[in-house]
């Protein structure tokens, strides 16, 4: 008895020692909001200012605003979104508690799933050696792959527009994967939602821009099996991301 507890007190003060040499991060370390809207956009996703949260409403005001603090400021969203960094400071410092928003089907794509399906999807690919690009949570349920665009076709025919794929208006018809391309746009971290959530990197933009191909099995598999697991779960609801406005 004396020599096993002789041996814990050992271990804990081995793992005290070792915890009180652990490098602490100061206030310096860590990336300010500026610095990272900067890295996305260097990462050459373009940015534009969105609503932010005012306790449980919207910074825009509008009654029954049915994305709070998911949309952007502007109408004019999709031409106004830049990778300019000297317009982005110049945003962000104009408007500290703003989000921003990153328009799709430009640059990048994303491909946005339920939490627990992005989740299982993630370790997956990466078990499976797949380069898979940035990825983000968000707060209210839902994972955000960030892949390169399909691009634009010679034949426009054969291109479809986000509204086709999931439009505001019929969001809850589509709880499982939504493909964000031309016409659609996600928060990008950091970005604060209704009630003390918000989004965050788990991977950040450093990381290339993968083909959506590669990731498409990994995922919708992973969104079958939570729709299996949500119908015997006798639960069909999920969290509806924001496409327009």
């Amino acid at each position: 008895m004396g020599d096993g507890i002789g041996r814990y007190r050992g271990t804990e003060s081995k793992l005290a020692h070792w915890l009180r040499r652990r490098p602490r991060k100061s206030a310096a370390d860590v990336p300010s909001r500026e610095d990272l809207l900067l890295a996305v956009a260097s990462a050459g996703l373009p940015l534009a200012p969105a609503a932010y949260p005012v306790g449980y409403r919207c910074s825009c005001e509008r009654i029954g605003c049915p994305t709070p603090a998911r949309h952007p400021v502007s109408f004019a969203w999709q031409t106004q979104s830049t990778t300019d960094s000297a317009q982005i400071q110049r945003w962000a410092e104009a408007q500290p508690q703003a989000n921003f928003i990153t328009a799709t089907g430009m640059v990048h794509d994303v491909l946005d799933v339920p939490l627990e399906a992005g989740r299982a999807a993630l370790e997956r690919l990466l078990g499976e050696g797949v380069d898979v690009g940035p990825v983000a949570e968000s707060g209210d349920g839902r994972m955000l792959f960030f892949t390169a665009t399909r691009g634009t076709p010679e034949d426009e025919d054969e291109w479809w527009p986000c509204e086709l794929d999931c439009h505001p208006e019929t969001m809850d018809e589509h709880p499982g994967l939504r493909w964000h391309c031309r016409g659609s746009y996600v928060l990008v971290p950091p970005a604060r939602l209704p009630g003390d959530l918000g989004v965050g990197w788990v991977r950040g933009p450093e990381h290339p821009l993968p083909d959506p191909l590669t990731l498409l099995e990994a995922l919708t598999d992973a969104c079958a099996r939570h729709a299996d697991q949500l119908d015997d779960d006798h639960d069909h609801h999920s969290v509806a991301w924001p496409l327009s406005r």
